[in-house]
């Protein structure tokens, strides 16, 4: 008779080899990693504005009671103190305020994102982009109360939105916000290695109010430069500034056709697309400068 199998005895498994070599997880990085973990970015954006307001009594009303107070300025020292001839000049300043404000707060406040939170980039895994990313969004919605102000004082004046000056206002803002996130990736990157380029960054942006039609028309460019006139619109921020003037300061003259023709280039989305593309160019170039010296930011973040 057979001997019994003896049931405690384990019975032997198949071990299956995988000849392949250890890969190190791939790097979770890049722009694209940034919006797939669009949860993150939107912990960072409210942990930026509530930071903003904390301990203020009025809190967002500030928002609004900063750009109206801007707003009273430019209306009543430059439009009626001083008295430029252009036409409701408080608004055509507002209207390049509003731009160059996002930019350099998105380009400033992205340029510090990295050292500013240096504790979270040394912790977590997280692709380090989402910093001045998130900057350029916390950027935006501050802009948001300035736009609503700008509107208000613009309906006051008569003004009537058009089909092609709000598409002109949203590829303004497009243009920004990628020009300067652009920026803000390859500054802030530097900014860890050489802490100087923030102060570098702060004197540049001072050109930049200067280098936009806001508290001069554009046809004092034309009238000084003639056809040279051209190459002052390859500014993509330029570009944004004065579809942001057709959008809502040309419906409050008194003639909006005559001012369109006068104060606004004929070719405007040609060159602002041409921006577009020239802020698209930066913003790759960014992402690589920043990729080239990522791995080396946290061993400087002392």
């Amino acid at each position: 008779m057979a001997e019994s199998e003896n049931p405690a005895e384990p019975t032997p498994r198949s071990v299956r080899v995988v000849d392949a070599p250890l890969r190190s997880p791939a790097p979770q990085t890049g722009l694209r990693e940034v919006f797939r973990r669009r949860y993150l970015l939107r912990l960072l954006v409210r942990r930026e504005v509530s930071a903003r307001y904390q301990g203020s009594v009025l809190g967002m009303i500030w928002s609004y009671i900063n750009p109206l107070s801007q707003l009273f300025i430019f209306w009543v020292v430059m439009g009626i103190i001083i008295g430029r001839g252009t036409e409701n000049f408080g608004i055509h300043v507002f209207c390049g305020l509003i731009v160059v404000q996002f930019f350099v707060e998105t380009f400033g406040a992205g340029t510090r994102s990295i050292m500013r939170n240096k504790a979270l980039v040394r912790k977590m895994a997280m692709p380090r982009e989402m910093f001045p990313v998130a900057s350029m969004l916390v950027s935006l919605y501050h802009m948001g109360p300035q736009v609503v102000i700008l509107m208000i004082a613009c309906l006051v004046m008569g003004w009537t939105p058009t089909v092609i000056g709000m598409l002109g206002f949203l590829l303004a803002v497009v243009i920004i916000a990628v020009l300067g996130t652009a920026l803000a990736l390859m500054f802030a990157a530097a900014n860890v290695f050489f802490r100087d380029v923030g102060s570098f960054v702060g004197i540049l942006t001072n050109f930049v109010r200067f280098g936009v039609p806001m508290i001069y028309p554009f046809t004092m460019i034309e009238d000084r430069f003639g056809a040279a006139a051209a190459y002052y619109l390859y500014n993509p921020i330029a570009d944004a500034v004065l579809l942001v003037q057709q959008a809502f300061w040309v419906g409050t003259t008194d003639d909006p056709v005559d001012t369109q023709a006068h104060h606004i280039p004929d070719n405007l989305f040609a060159y602002s697309f041409l921006g577009l593309g020239i802020a698209i160019v930066m913003l790759v170039i960014g992402q690589r400068v920043f990729s080239k010296l990522e791995n080396k930011i946290p061993e400087r973040l002392t």
